[in-house]
């Protein structure tokens, strides 16, 4: 028997989930904003973040890996890569944000000297550094390729805790300025967009290191 129009099976709308990891735990005793820096690796308990994190994706359908340039993000995505037996995109558009306080010691009191607060006059752009607007627009078009080359199965992006940010908001329709203390994006942690089609149709988190984190604040508090 032949099906009318409204009985025909719909066509069915391609899924696919673009992972957005946050690197791991780096190496910075001298605890400067290293931003862009080259040189600055992964911590020991970072390395272990990594292993977590493979632990916590490799089970899934991921085809597509792809990393920041910077070294930081390189080694949070090996193990994962090792894995599964995939290559790394590396791609400048999930790269740090610029900031012109980079190499400059991360203190209340450095950024509240006169020379320093000058610079902060506009929170909403920021005035020290790289437009929200912009990271978000390099962001989005660095997920819609990883969505396209994964298309149907799962991408995993490597990236760091303000564009990953930025990228949630937007998703999430957030005002992009906003006090960096509330950001919830921690070290190692996933942030999933499901689309249906082209479509965003999902998002969640995840911290696969949170026992990791939690380890490094009882023991800095003990």
């Amino acid at each position: 028997m032949r099906q009318s129009r409204h009985e025909e099976a719909e066509p069915v709308t391609e899924r696919t989930l673009v992972h957005l990891v946050r690197h791991g735990e780096v190496h910075n005793p001298g605890k400067v904003l290293y931003g862009r820096l080259d040189g600055f690796h992964l911590s020991e308990r970072g390395h272990a973040m990594a292993q977590v994190v493979a632990d916590h994706l490799a089970g899934r359908d991921i085809t597509y890996l792809v990393s920041s340039p910077l070294t930081r993000a390189q080694q949070t995505i090996a193990p994962l890569a090792e894995r599964l037996g995939l290559p790394v995109t590396l791609d400048d558009r999930v790269v740090e944000a610029a900031n012109s306080f980079e190499g400059e010691q991360v203190s209340l009191g450095n950024f509240l000297r006169p020379r320093n607060l000058i610079r902060m006059y506009d929170v909403t752009k920021p005035s020290w550094g790289e437009p929200y607007v912009e990271i978000v627009e390099r962001m989005t078009a660095a997920v819609e390729a990883a969505r396209e080359a994964a298309i149907g199965h799962e991408a995993v992006i490597v990236s760091h805790q303000l564009p990953v940010w930025m990228m949630r908001a937007a998703v999430e329709g957030r005002r992009l300025w906003h006090d960096p203390r509330s950001r919830l994006c921690s070290l190692a942690s996933v942030t999933s967009i499901g689309f249906h089609g082209t479509e965003i149709a999902s998002l969640s988190y995840a911290e696969p290191a949170k026992n990791l984190i939690d380890a490094e604040s009882a023991s800095v508090g003990a």
